[in-house]
């Protein structure tokens, strides 16, 4: 019987989204295969890791061309795209956290596609007036990233419900980004 990567992927993100310190067993056993088979599909966690890397990138890159960042104002292209992340929020969450990603130039060339893109956005929005321009657009990145995954997280543990992800994340990062009439 062959064993469908993606279904593995997905109940390994849906897991370790929940659960960071989850063992291979408990991998396996989320993907209704055994730990043997799991190790066939990937030699280790660090294996897995490295594949539900390249997922998370597949998503943002998905998310990034959905959001269409380069029509219309930038503060609704941004909306747009936290709307898009939000479906691979969870698994930012747990990527953003695992030091072992910025390791290796094959998978940075991936975020640092995704880090030019969002940047470029926010730089659009400085250039139109919309944004701070105290604020450099690679920390406004930075701090998508971080609120995604607090985001995330927030959601995750019940402190935050699901409806109001959305909200709070644009909320907050707009109202720190956009440029203030001067008093």
């Amino acid at each position: 019987m062959a064993v469908d990567r993606e279904h593995v992927l997905r109940s390994a993100a849906a897991l370790l989204t929940r659960k960071s310190t989850a063992t291979m067993d408990e991998v396996a056993k989320a993907a209704g295969i055994s730990r043997a088979t799991l190790h066939r599909q990937f030699a280790g966690r660090d294996a897995l890791v490295r594949a539900l890397e390249a997922l998370g990138i597949e998503e943002c890159e998905a998310a990034l061309d959905a959001a269409r960042p380069d029509e219309g104002a930038a503060q609704e292209a941004v909306r747009r795209l936290v709307k898009e992340l939000e479906k691979a929020a969870g698994l930012l969450a747990f990527l953003y956290t695992e030091n072992q990603l910025f390791e290796g130039e094959e998978q940075n060339e991936g975020w640092a596609r995704i880090d030019a893109r969002i940047a470029a956005l926010f730089r659009r929005g400085q250039d139109s007036g919309e944004f701070r321009i105290d604020l450099t657009p690679a920390w406004l990145t930075e701090a998508l990233y971080g609120l995604m995954a607090s985001g995330a997280w927030a959601v995750t543990e019940g402190r935050v419900a699901t409806k109001d992800f959305h909200y709070m994340i644009v909320e907050l990062l707009l109202g720190g980004a956009l440029r203030r009439e001067e008093p």
